[in-house]
């Protein structure tokens, strides 16, 4: 296909495919004339996993280019792969407040971990996010119990097996990193908002019915 095709068929401006071919984030075409080239579904595969990565996960250029280095490494398993690139798109706590984890903060973590039996290593990002989301907790006075982690712990690992249940099907690496992205970065709103009508609708359950609810 040519380029307007290309941008045709994957939503993107012919201005955008040149800057992400100068950056040398898609890979050329195969030359066809002086000032032609051909590209072919994997040059649309990939187009599809840049536009991921920046527009719905906000990774900078450089993050991507590193993202799709590891990609076109011939080492790295599909874990490795999913592990590296979704670690980027976690939402850090220290974002949204400033509190810094203690040596307790963290041993929670570690606790829960154990517990559940999760084989995430320690150095990992989330864990450290984790325990920066307990620190806020504590400090606001509202502390997070054991029982209510371990509560939302059994709820999350649900929601993980339906993220990666919705790969299995999916062969090509760039199509499992694209969706992962989108499934990540999108679901994470989609639980919040769901999460909010599913209290609307407990509160609702806990409390006498009025002629006011709805």
């Amino acid at each position: 296909m040519r380029m307007a095709q290309l941008s045709e068929r994957s939503g993107t401006p012919v201005p955008t495919i040149k800057y992400y071919l100068r950056e040398g984030l898609l890979p050329r075409g195969e030359r066809t004339g002086r000032t032609q080239a051909r590209y072919g579904e994997h040059h649309l595969r990939r187009l599809r996993l840049v536009r991921a990565l920046t527009d719905v996960g906000g990774l900078s250029i450089a993050a991507v280019r590193e993202v799709l280095d590891k990609v076109d490494s011939p080492e790295p398993t599909t874990h490795q792969l999913l592990g590296r690139t979704l670690r980027d798109l976690t939402p850090t706590a220290s974002g949204d407040v400033d509190v810094q984890a203690e040596e307790v903060d963290t041993e929670r973590v570690r606790a829960l971990v154990e517990r559940r039996n999760w084989r995430v290593p320690a150095e990992a990002r989330p864990f450290a996010d984790l325990a920066e989301v307990i620190a806020a907790f504590r400090r606001a006075g509202h502390p997070v119990d054991d029982t209510a982690l371990d509560d939302y712990a059994a709820a999350v690992e649900s929601v993980a097996r339906v993220d990666l249940d919705s790969l299995e099907e999916i062969t090509e690496t760039d199509e499992i990193l694209e969706s992962a992205v989108v499934r990540t970065v999108l679901g994470d709103t989609l639980l919040a908002v769901m999460r909010r009508l599913a209290q609307f609708d407990e509160s609702a359950r806990r409390s006498p019915a009025t002629d006011d609810d709805c």
